[in-house]
């Protein structure tokens, strides 16, 4: 569904104050004023400022897990490999598209709050639950601890975020679309070399077999 014009720009307005100046740095508004819109209007549609970022969120997560959720389906019949390298690729790309948003969120994340506790109870949960499966199905053969296979995850979460903790290092790079494409593919592919790697180091097993779908 489409999501009104006007509701539109003061989301967008506010991802990139919110990413600017922090939640409680940006007002109500400041966000109108980028938006070119009355107060009013985003009372009308988000009631506070609150409400608004709990929207913009609630709407990034929720269009992310169905990103992800459908490279899954999609890789039916793929190795895990395969799987596994389709799944890093959707993830690293919707946010690359929402950069903003994206370091917005982590930055938040970093701080203990409300925000976070909510966002790790749900959201975040269910991503970890995908991407841990994804990845375990890889190192079908541990030769070592289950611990290894944390820090492996581990490892490999960090990567993901890594973009949107240190943005300022790399955001001078993508001055549009076909930079940030570019972006997204180079660094994609040095997470698959790091995955082909440990999907044949002592830590692996057969990442040849057919994957197995995770179930929610």
């Amino acid at each position: 569904m489409k999501i009104n014009p006007s509701k539109q720009k003061v989301l967008d307005a506010a991802t990139r104050l919110f990413y600017q100046k922090g939640f409680h740095g940006t007002s109500v508004r400041d966000i109108a004023e980028r938006a070119a819109v009355n107060v009013s209007l985003i009372s009308y549609y988000f009631k506070s400022k609150q409400g608004l970022l709990e929207y913009a969120v609630t709407e990034y997560y929720e269009a992310y897990l169905k990103t992800v959720e459908q490279s899954l389906h999609e890789s039916e019949g793929l190795s895990s490999l395969e799987t596994l390298k389709r799944f890093i690729y959707e993830i690293v790309k919707y946010k690359q598209t929402h950069d903003q948003m994206s370091a917005f969120i982590q930055r938040e994340l970093s701080l203990d709050s409300i925000f976070v506790r909510e966002m790790a109870v749900t959201y975040l949960a269910k991503e970890n639950f995908y991407l841990k499966n994804a990845l375990f199905a890889v190192l079908t053969v541990p030769r070592k601890g289950p611990l290894d296979r944390e820090f492996l995850l581990m490892q490999l979460k960090g990567m993901l975020v890594a973009p949107y903790v240190m943005h300022n290092e790399w955001k001078g790079q993508v001055l549009g679309d076909a930079s940030r494409q570019l972006f997204t593919d180079k660094y994609v592919g040095t997470i698959h070399a790091w995955l082909d790697f440990i999907a044949v180091s002592p830590l692996g097993g057969d990442a040849s077999q057919p994957s197995i779908k995770a179930k929610a």
